[in-house]
């Protein structure tokens, strides 16, 4: 019976030296392929020409700038240095000088040098490159004329002092520049290769060269993205899944499906009709997002080239019904455009940028009638009594069952307070977001998640010309506003200008219609742990293990 015993225990004991064998030690590295869907098939995958935030959360995986986000241990991401071993500030805030890491290097081993964020950076703001976020160095001395087309894309302040030194100077102390330097546009890129494959680098593997933990070692269109760990990057331990497959699909009862099926181990959208119960199950997680879902008008072409109109249909806008009845993940009816959540440096301790602005429109439940009674006046003074003679417009909106359902929601809202006719058309995520950038819309659906933690991401986008601009606004007021908060060091100047720039945009111009703060949802499976998260969007799977 001793015997007996004493081989069960051996047999036990061998059984658990292989699964931690298996596991990598405890768990930490024992999976081999983690499979994830956060989008459809992307627009780009170019660092610096991507505008999603599924391009950003891929770009974060196979890239890495001179800052990063790591865990802090507790699922959520923390800024940190990453190919700077360090950095210096001088004493006004103006210069950052950035010392590499002497093992950085290329997934292809080439290693990485000063003088390849000298040339992403500069290409970045190079007109040529025609990049959405090129106003993201709008802080970086010249980077503003150079966008402008006034000066030479290499008067960027910016400088290698060597392979090992980089020196970055602004115009005015920004705060938040050291996560502008862990943003994807950002992110260093390969001359010699987009010198020899122009806008074709992206599409082959053999030149999609990152330097990031890892890279892409297959990318089916329309199916999949596989990375496999880089063996070049200098942390090891910073990767933890032998591979990662970001499948792409739009559809959400199939990718549900897919997730119920054990296929996919992590999903970030469900079909609107099992939100209730998952959440009542308990299986939904829900976390901070720091942005705005909003209704895009397109300012530029009639009927919404009227504010009368714009605001008529933004009044409308049943915000709570949206948020109780269909959304469902705990978002926040939306009274301004900069989200809640945002820093404000002029408030007392804890107030943000929203407490601190107020609301420009009341979203209260029993004030509903009265804002459509007020939107009805709107519409007659702008020529349309009761809807009449308004045209048929279009509501655009992408392939998503939450989408479609606040689509339809919003068109019952208009016809029935305002009298006017509104069709819907969806397109797939890629050429939505085109149509949407070339304006070629009148009404669609939008959503803006913070680059960084501070009101300017929401505001200098909507700047005349701006990359981003959907919106094909344009107000000389504005631009000078966002202009001189730009150009100031003084935190409570600053948000003074920033809250006259967002009084302009919303409570005057109402540019759009802002309808609800988000949240962010997902589901992973139980078996998965080590995911980490920053409240602009981003998730990271490089940790994950079983």
């Amino acid at each position: 019976m001793k015997t007996v015993k004493k081989v069960l225990a051996l047999l036990v004991i061998l059984s658990l030296v292989l699964t931690f064998a298996a596991c990598g030690g405890g768990g930490a590295k024992g999976m081999d392929l983690l499979n994830v869907c956060i989008s459809s098939e992307p627009q780009t995958i170019d660092p610096a020409l991507n505008s999603s935030v599924d391009g950003a959360i891929m770009a974060n995986h196979m890239f890495e700038g001179l800052m990063k986000w790591k865990d802090d241990g507790k699922g959520n991401g923390v800024i940190t240095e990453g190919q700077a071993a360090s950095y210096k500030v001088s004493d006004d805030g103006l210069v950052y000088t950035f010392t590499l890491r002497d093992d950085i290097k290329w997934s292809d081993g080439q290693p990485v040098v000063a003088g390849d964020f000298v040339y992403a950076w500069q290409r970045l703001v190079d007109p040529a490159t025609a990049a959405d976020y090129s106003y993201m160095l709008g802080s970086v001395v010249n980077a503003m004329e150079i966008i402008d087309g006034e000066k030479a894309p290499t008067e960027l302040g910016i400088k290698a002092l060597d392979d090992k030194t980089l020196e970055v100077t602004l115009i005015a102390a920004t705060p938040f520049f050291t996560e502008i330097c862990a943003f994807p546009a950002t992110f260093p890129v390969r001359k010699d290769i987009i010198d020899a494959k122009g806008d074709q680098w992206t599409f082959d593997v053999a030149t999609y060269i990152g330097n990031g933990p890892y890279k892409m070692s297959e990318w089916v269109h329309n199916s999949y993205i596989k990375v496999v760990k880089n063996e070049n990057y200098y942390d090891p331990n910073f990767a933890v899944p032998a591979a990662i497959q970001f499948t792409l699909m739009d559809d959400d009862n199939a990718i549900y499906a897919a997730f119920n099926s054990g296929e996919l181990q992590f999903i970030s959208t469900v079909p609107a009709d099992e939100i209730a119960t998952l959440l009542e199950q308990k299986k939904l997680h829900i976390v901070d997002n720091i942005g705005t879902y909003y209704v895009t008008f397109n300012n530029s072409k009639a009927p919404f080239n009227d504010v009368r109109v714009r605001q008529a249909f933004s009044l409308t806008i049943d915000r709570n019904y949206i948020v109780e009845q269909i959304t469902q993940t705990g978002e926040i009816p939306a009274s301004g455009f900069v989200a809640t959540g945002v820093w404000d440096a002029a408030g007392s301790s804890g107030d943000d940028f929203r407490t601190v602005g107020g609301d420009f429109y009341d979203v209260a439940k029993d004030k509903y009638q009265a804002n459509c009674d007020k939107a009805r006046q709107l519409l007659a003074d702008a020529g349309y009594p009761g809807g009449q003679g308004f045209p048929i417009v279009e509501y655009l909106y992408n392939t998503s069952s939450r989408h479609k359902a606040i689509a339809e929601a919003l068109q019952n809202m208009w016809q029935k307070e305002l009298g006017v006719t509104v069709t819907l058309a969806n397109q797939d995520w890629a050429v939505f977001l085109q149509t949407r950038k070339q304006g070629d819309y009148q009404i669609a659906r939008n959503g803006w998640l913070s680059d960084y933690n501070d009101p300017m991401s929401f505001l200098d986008m909507w700047v005349t010309g701006s990359g981003n601009n959907d919106a094909q606004y344009s107000n000389k007021r504005y631009d000078d506003l966002i202009a001189q908060a730009k150009a100031t060091s003084v935190q409570k100047d600053r948000m003074k200008l920033m809250h006259d720039a967002e009084q302009i945009l919303v409570g005057e111009d109402c540019f759009s219609a802002p309808v609800y703060f988000y949240t962010n949802y997902y589901m992973i499976n139980e078996k998965v742990k080590g995911m980490y998260y920053v409240p602009l969007g981003y998730f990271f799977f490089n940790t994950c293990h079983y």
